[in-house]
């Protein structure tokens, strides 16, 4: 699309206004920081130092395969945790007060296989703009021709049995985010609408931070393990499925669920609605009651809070989420959520069976 959408809140509402004002005063009253506090520190601690010592107990090759191929896996699903929890606070900037640190700690989205640049640019940009918007919002583009979630896209024969293919297909998620995503994204005229010339440095970043992690995770085992080639690649596989069906997953949730809207812009290209209210019909949470889907999703349980605050690091989104129902309820507008993962996993199941027809 060429055509430059916007959101021109015919209804004048005044809803975030009023929810940011009170989000505002919360951080006041309270005097704390809206960014990451000693808690979310020790949360990244902990995933990190899991990491590492994953990756070092693999290369030093002291337990048994099938061992080995359980700790690959564990590997993949720590990779994801990191980027819940430390790659996306510091790459909206809710990290730290500090734009050094939060730079710095961007670059571990280079730990799971991902580029930071191209991500600021589809996701941080993009996608938290035009969300659910389809040919605006690529991340509801999870695979062009295999899975049709939107009425605007063709059906063909295949996506009636894609209800039962999805799932798998998303554990192949942080592979082609790997070798296809971040080159296809970069050297496209357009992410979504946006259209921007490539820093120098970012070309460089974008192919040598790739080889790297595939010397790390693969050359790294052939060179100091007495693994075979193929028992590697094996692992190097079972860690990407792992981390691809955790991330794939978790982001499906947060905007593909029954209750999520799909807006289509009317004849003159606009999204009829504020952008915050935009924001309310297209986002759901999930077991946002969870203690243990917070801690390990890293607050994108709570996408609402998320998308209305990105600046606000996740940390905060229990306190949060109160002011912002509330102030939803009081302007009749939606607060979507399902109580637990499985409801929302079937939720999402039942959209894909609705598009895998009509």
């Amino acid at each position: 699309m060429t055509a430059k959408l916007k959101f021109t809140n015919l209804r004048r509402s005044s809803f975030f206004s009023t929810v940011r004002e009170k989000v505002d005063n919360y951080f006041q009253e309270k005097d704390i920081s809206k960014h990451g506090n000693t808690a979310l520190w020790i949360k990244a601690s902990i995933f990190l130092f899991g990491y590492f010592l994953l990756y070092i107990l693999i290369i030093s090759n002291p337990f048994p395969i099938p061992v080995m191929l359980l700790l690959a896996i564990l590997l993949g699903v720590f990779s994801a945790f990191i980027g819940f929890n430390v790659c996306h606070d510091a790459m909206h900037g809710s990290l730290s007060a500090n734009a050094k640190v939060n730079k710095a700690f961007s670059y571990t989205f280079h730990l799971v296989g991902a580029n930071p640049y191209v991500w600021n640019i589809s996701h941080n940009i993009v996608h938290h703009t035009y969300t659910n918007v389809a040919g605006h919002d690529e991340d509801i583009e999870i695979a062009p021709g295999l899975i049709r979630l939107s009425k605007e896209e063709k059906l063909n024969k295949l996506h009636r049995f894609q209800h039962l293919y999805a799932f798998p297909l998303y554990s192949l998620s942080s592979l082609s985010w790997l070798f296809r995503k971040d080159y296809k994204k970069f050297f496209q005229a357009k992410i979504g609408q946006h259209q921007a010339k490539h820093p120098k440095i970012e070309y460089f970043n974008l192919f040598f931070f790739k080889l790297l992690y595939c010397f790390i995770f693969i050359g790294g085992p052939l060179l100091l393990t007495d693994l075979s080639w193929w028992q590697v690649l094996i692992g190097f596989f079972a860690l990407h499925f792992a981390q691809g069906l955790v991330m794939g997953l978790v982001f499906q949730l947060a905007h593909l669920v029954e209750e999520t809207a799909l807006p289509v812009p009317n004849k003159d290209g606009n999204i009829e609605d504020a952008w915050a209210e935009h924001q309310m019909k297209t986002t759901a949470n999930f077991s946002s009651k969870s203690k243990l889907a917070s801690f390990l999703l890293g607050g994108l349980n709570r996408q609402i809070e998320h998308h209305l605050f990105p600046k606000i690091s996740h940390i905060h989104y229990p306190a949060i989420s109160k002011i912002i129902k509330e102030t939803a309820e009081a302007y009749k507008l939606p607060y979507i959520e399902n109580n637990t993962f499985f409801g929302a996993l079937k939720s999402h199941y039942n959209i894909l069976k609705r598009f895998s027809t009509g």
